[in-house]
């Protein structure tokens, strides 16, 4: 059996990697739900991987999902993850996985291991272990359902926080290395960095980790903290990215319970744990960006709508270029909130007095989500960088808001205090930032 810390809901997980003398720069993809309105950034990796062993085969970018032949490709990316491990290019080793991420000039580090789903509840108001820091929308579970049932293997994308701002966690590890099994050192592919990744395998080290996060998970000291009653239930592990994956593997696990009929399952049962990354939101190298929206084949004037919406509360105004636009959005402060508007008629602020939420993201959801019911657009989508809004957002038939970020150091205790927030709020990183696939771990 492999090593289960109950109290905090972490296994000791058995990873799989790349055997000697696989091209790591080709096995190694960017998370299948980054760059959905950019296609030609996957038709650029695949022609990087062209027929050599890579995760590129074992995923479904979601640039793809509304394309015909889905039940196919699902099918060759589980045929392709029993090739990989009947033919030996993947081997396994078990232990926690150290990394480092450099992009941009900067180092972010993180420590891949097993989550307990039974600790996990992504419902809003949750008091849980681990916890989603905005809305799951359940309609987005069923195509990741379909994909990971029944697959031999899951590869994350999931991006996990802990609160540790004495860095106690994982920051002791990049002084430790030399005790560490170096397993993978390259650059990925496309401009995103390079990354390295350590097997933590020495005992010691691995009851440093346990013991640290434990300490963040002491009740009491949780409460004093936060300035929360004591009986509030502890937050130790807070979603940053995936959350939807991560909701995926919860389902399946509730199914294999419900299928189990009250039959005891083991306590290592692999459906009943998901492999993360987890990162320290105190880590100066990580980055709270926003999300942007963009709507596609507009139907009616998003203008006049969000002016009709918000009523006497909105005033719109133009902007001279897109820089005045982000200047504006970024430099709001006190009550009122900013969003930028991108159109291929120019560029306005849309500031709005009195608003209902806490942050611009979740006031303007509220129109959007109206605006789309009611079919003034046929589709939105939620994108990274001020760039990808202003290009898309320029074009004809579409149109773009630009968010300002939210602070990192808010999240907790938000998510303590009020429950999930609005989804697709932040984004920890730009798109070409995100996790990488490398390691896998076995799920049946």
């Amino acid at each position: 059996m492999t090593k289960i810390y109950d109290s905090i809901g972490v296994q000791i997980p058995e990873v799989y990697l790349p055997r000697p003398g696989v091209d790591l720069s080709k096995w190694a993809v960017i998370a299948c739900d980054q760059f959905t309105s950019q296609p030609e950034y996957w038709q650029q990796a695949e022609r990087l991987v062209h027929d050599a062993p890579s995760t590129l085969n074992l995923i479904f970018p979601e640039v793809y999902l509304e394309e015909a032949g889905a039940e196919q490709r699902i099918q060759r990316i589980q045929s392709m993850m029993r090739q990989y491990l009947d033919e030996g290019v993947l081997q396994s080793a078990e232990g926690m996985v150290f990394v480092e991420r450099t992009i941009g000039g900067k180092t972010r580090r993180g420590l891949v291991l097993a989550l307990d789903l039974e600790r996990y509840d992504f419902h809003k108001g949750s008091q849980s272990l681990i916890r989603a820091t905005e809305g799951t929308i359940i309609e987005r579970l069923p195509p990741r359902i379909k994909i990971r049932q029944g697959a031999p293997l899951e590869f994350p994308h999931i991006l996990v926080l802990i609160d540790d701002p004495h860095r106690t966690v994982i920051e002791p590890l990049a002084q430790q290395k030399s005790r560490l099994q170096s397993i993978y050192d390259f650059e990925l592919m496309l401009g995103s960095g390079h990354l390295a990744g350590w097997l933590v395998s020495d005992s010691k080290i691995e009851a440093q980790i346990i013991q640290a996060l434990t300490r963040l998970a002491d009740p009491a000291g949780f409460a004093s903290r936060y300035g929360v009653d004591p009986s509030q239930q502890v937050l130790l592990f807070a979603m940053g990215d995936g959350n939807h994956s991560l909701a995926t593997a919860k389902a399946i696990w509730e199914k294999v319970k419900a299928e189990a009929k009250g039959s005891a399952l083991p306590a290592d049962h692999p459906a009943r744990f998901a492999l993360v990354e987890i990162e320290n939101v105190h880590d100066d190298a990580l980055e709270f960006e926003p999300i942007h929206r963009v709507l596609f084949a507009v139907r009616r004037d998003p203008l006049a709508g969000i002016q009709a919406f918000f009523g006497e509360r909105c005033m719109l105004k133009p902007a001279g270029s897109a820089v005045q636009m982000v200047a504006e959005v970024n430099k709001a402060i006190g009550a009122s909130q900013s969003i930028g508007l991108v159109s291929h008629q120019g560029f306005f602020v849309a500031t709005i007095d009195h608003p209902d939420t806490n942050l611009p993201v979740g006031t303007l959801q509220k129109f959007l989500d109206q605006f789309i019911e009611q079919g003034g657009a046929d589709k939105i989508d939620y994108v990274h960088g001020e760039d990808v809004v202003i290009s898309l957002g320029r074009q004809v038939g579409n149109f773009g808001f630009y968010l300002p970020a939210m602070s990192k150091s808010e999240l907790f205790k938000t998510v303590i205090l009020d429950g999930a927030l609005p989804r697709k709020t932040f984004s920890m990183g730009e798109a070409h930032e995100k996790r990488f696939y490398v390691e896998g771990r076995k799920i049946i």
